[in-house]
């Protein structure tokens, strides 16, 4: 039951990157002329948000410094490499106790990829088991989203590029103003989804949320070059904070050894029935 609840930590944060679609409230406007400045003005805001939107799939990756809370005052920070251009994957080490995985891992952090639809953790090996004298361990994205989930997630669904481009589905959208994040100067936007516009990822975000009925609020800073600078999801209590860099520099995402890995994904798909 441990290492499922370990493994949804981060397969929680591909289902929240793609679900991050939909629109803002917007007081109901009286007039005509008021309603066609507020058509004006999304018209305005979703032409720069495509613009955004294709220019960070151009580019096909990105350095990530991501923070990930469920709401239980511990968030488990990740920082390192996202890549969509040829499927979506990552490379990124994460906080070992944030993710309670002092166990399996003795170092104040633990390298986690994601390769193929699936999760590979830097372990320590271990004198017996499945992992005994292993350096990775595998968890398949089915046995933290089910088959269904795991499918909605398959390719670049996953990656920040996917979430920028749930942005079309949005009816409204607000242009909070000019702001500086991580020292760069940046426009805020706001969406809000409703869970009925999420589509096949409904299935995805409510497994992991335990409910259907969750909405999406998805902030996002776009800088120079049309590139966003931070993204912000929140869920119900969760809530998920990306920053980003190097967008376009970085190293191929490859899974491990297959020799120096023991596949613990039927034993997590066992747990999570017996939960």
């Amino acid at each position: 039951m441990k290492v499922r609840y370990t493994a949804a930590w981060v397969g929680f944060t591909a289902a929240a990157l793609v679900a991050a679609t939909g629109c803002s409230s917007d007081p109901v406007r009286d007039t005509a002329q008021k309603a066609a400045e507020v058509a004006d003005s999304s018209e305005k805001i979703m032409a720069a948000l495509t613009r955004a939107t294709d220019r960070t799939e151009q580019l096909g990756s990105a350095e990530v410094k991501m923070t990930t809370d469920i709401g239980t005052g511990t968030p488990v920070a990740m920082d390192g490499t996202y890549s969509w251009g040829d499927g979506y994957a990552f490379d990124v080490q994460m906080d070992t106790a944030a993710a309670q995985m002092q166990q399996l891992q003795d170092t104040p952090t633990m390298r986690v990829l994601f390769v193929d639809g699936a999760y590979y953790y830097d372990v320590d090996p271990q004198a017996g088991g499945p992992l005994k004298g292993k350096e990775w361990m595998k968890v398949d994205g089915s046995a933290v989203f089910g088959e269904q989930g795991s499918q909605a997630l398959s390719g670049s669904n996953g990656s920040p590029s996917a979430s920028m481009k749930g942005l079309k589905y949005a009816e409204d959208v607000e242009n909070l103003g000019s702001e500086t994040v991580n020292g760069k100067t940046a426009t805020h936007y706001r969406a809000v989804v409703d869970p009925d516009r999420m589509g096949q990822f409904k299935e995805a975000l409510g497994s992991l949320t335990g409910s259907g009925d969750t909405s999406v609020t998805m902030d996002v800073w776009v800088g120079a070059g049309d590139l966003p600078v931070r993204m912000v999801q929140e869920f119900g209590a969760m809530k998920v904070t990306m920053d980003f860099s190097e967008f376009g520099r970085t190293a191929v995402v490859k899974a491990p050894p297959a020799a120096e890995t023991g596949d613990l994904t039927e034993v997590v798909k066992e747990a999570g029935g017996a939960q």
